[in-house]
């Protein structure tokens, strides 16, 4: 069973195809139609709606979550379950359901005053992102005395925009959308002055057993009686598990080795709106919480590694969102491209386990973890008797991880578990590079992450790895370019000798985002970019 509240409303669900999103739930089964259908790839952002996740265990205790976007076309609804979903239509305090006496949400008003709003079919993904942001600034207000005051409710411009960056506007234009997102802080402090009453979105669990001993519910819900693992949603033969646990998920894996796995299911979503696949079997890992942790760890062995002795372990279940954080105290070069992978929407969903298990030679993740040396922590379940216990674990090089075209080390039966990343050292620099056609949420046409080590005495480069994106079947190392560095003076000739080898690491392809041509001669070009750049951050120690 899922259990989750939809725009203030409890509901309760066991008999539902598994492979229902949310969009489809909202405008096919319960005629929620505020909510719109766009490209149904999570491109456009029409059909974002708000979430935010309900407390567990004693709703007393707990501070409220954040509220976070997501696009419902490409998200399973039993994703949702434990959360609190809102469309457009809940935002506004309209008790009697009369327009006209309806006091909207200030994302709403400003949308309004600002003439936001022209045919309108992006209106309401557009309401839901500057709501997430206007709301998520007021929880900060409450639950932070010391915030200025006088801005406690002012948004910035860039706060504005990056929060409308997954949405797309096709006649409005964004100044108008902009400016709305600028005035709702001004709307909600005079609502302040006049002491008007706000409509409060987060749901009151204090007495609602759904909050109280959830995770018990949930435990005791998915093992039967006989010890086996039951599914959260069936459909004829079509089912849906949730393990709540490791042990549960090597269990359901063991006995159901060919279904599909399913993370953030940013790209398996399309497989069922572009492609209209119907999973038979999923075995979705968002209960997990083993697979959400991150750690610092010795590196046991570091025989074949130049980096330092400790390592950053990000668990799978890890979302780009919940990442960044820990990525930018340890990656901060790594952290500043994340303003550029995907939109808000898709950061909120997506996994790092999710990126690389992909496989795509586009992903934006895999040609940085190969420059940064990362080994990727595989278990493979095999078929167990009842209450036994039969993986197997490697760690591997994730250069060893991509095989081919879309092909892995995984198996059936197979997870990830962890990245492992070493830590940079001081002699190390990190520098990255995304070429696409927009700036923000798009597709790589071609990507480059290079991590450079100096020799003691900092004259001469000990080694280098590049790693390159969009240029061959798989994410892969440029490893003559790399052997063509060592040993070799930190100046521009070094990396433009590199550079000239590079054809003989990799072929580009020519698809709709660029030709090979294209992509060699950029790619190129960013080597000896790095280069001027590592010059450059030299000479700033030196100042």
């Amino acid at each position: 069973m899922i259990k989750f509240y939809l725009n203030g409303k409890r509901h309760e669900l066991t008999h539902l195809n598994p492979n229902t999103t949310v969009l489809e739930y909202l405008r096919l089964h319960v005629r929620q139609t505020d909510t719109k259908e766009g490209c149904g790839s999570g491109d456009c952002g029409a059909c974002t709606v708000m979430a935010q996740r309900l407390p567990m265990g004693d709703a007393n205790n707990s501070k409220p979550k954040p509220f976070y976007t997501l696009n419902s076309c490409i998200t399973l609804l039993s994703l949702m379950d434990g959360h609190h979903v809102m469309t457009a239509s809940y935002l506004a305090d309209n008790p009697e359901n009369h327009p006209e006496r309806a006091r909207l949400h200030p994302a709403q008003q400003a949308m309004v005053e600002c003439h936001g709003s022209q045919c309108g079919f992006c209106t309401p993904g557009f309401v839901m992102s500057l709501a997430s942001v206007y709301e998520n600034k007021r929880l900060q207000k409450g639950q932070n005395a010391a915030i200025d005051k006088q801005n406690d409710n002012n948004l910035s411009y860039d706060d504005i925009v990056a929060s409308i960056s997954g949405n797309l506007c096709r006649c409005t234009g964004y100044r108008p959308i902009i400016d709305a997102g600028l005035m709702m802080g001004k709307i909600g402090q005079q609502r302040d002055t006049d002491q008007t009453e706000v409509k409060n979105l987060t749901i009151n669990l204090a007495t609602d057993a759904m909050a109280n001993a959830q995770i018990n519910t949930n435990q005791k819900e998915s093992i039967s009686k006989t010890g086996r693992i039951e599914p959260a949603l069936t459909e004829g033969l079509r089912q849906l598990f949730m393990p709540q646990s490791i042990d549960e998920l090597n269990k359901v894996l063991a006995a159901n080795p060919k279904a599909t796995i399913w993370a953030g299911g940013t790209d398996l979503g399309l497989s069922i709106t572009q492609h209209l696949v119907d999973h038979d079997v999923i075995v979705q890992l968002s209960a997990v919480e083993e697979l959400k942790f991150w750690s610092l760890a010795d590196i046991e062995d570091t025989a074949n590694s130049q980096s330092s002795s400790q390592e950053l372990v990000l668990g799978a279940g890890m979302s780009y969102h919940n990442m960044l954080p820990v990525l930018e105290q340890y990656f901060p070069e790594f952290a500043n491209l994340f303003e550029r992978i995907a939109s808000p929407q898709i950061r909120n969903m997506g996994t790092i386990g999710g990126n690389v298990a992909n496989a795509s030679p586009i992903g934006d993740l895999p040609p940085i973890l190969l420059a940064l040396e990362a080994r990727i922590h595989l278990r493979h379940c095999d078929i167990v008797d009842e209450g036994g216990k039969n993986t197997i674990d490697e760690i591997i090089p994730l250069a060893e991880f991509f095989l081919d075209y879309k092909k892995t080390k995984l198996r059936a039966g197979s997870y990830i578990v962890a990245l492992h990343i070493p830590l940079m050292q001081d002699n190390q620099h990190l520098f990255i590079h995304k070429i696409s056609k927009r700036y923000e949420d798009d597709i790589s046409a071609c990507l480059l992450a290079a991590k450079i080590a100096l020799s003691a005495d900092g004259m001469t480069i000990n080694n280098a790895k590049f790693g390159l994106g969009g240029m061959a079947a798989i994410p892969l190392l440029a490893t003559h370019c790399e052997q063509a560095l060592i040993n070799q003076p930190i100046d521009v000739a070094s990396f433009k000798k590199a550079a000239q080898v590079l054809p003989q690491d990799v072929s580009p392809m020519t698809d709709v985002r660029a030709s090979r041509e294209y992509r060699m001669h950029v790619m190129q070009r960013l080597l000896i970019k790095c280069g001027k750049q590592l010059i450059e951050s030299m000479q700033n120690e030196i100042a």
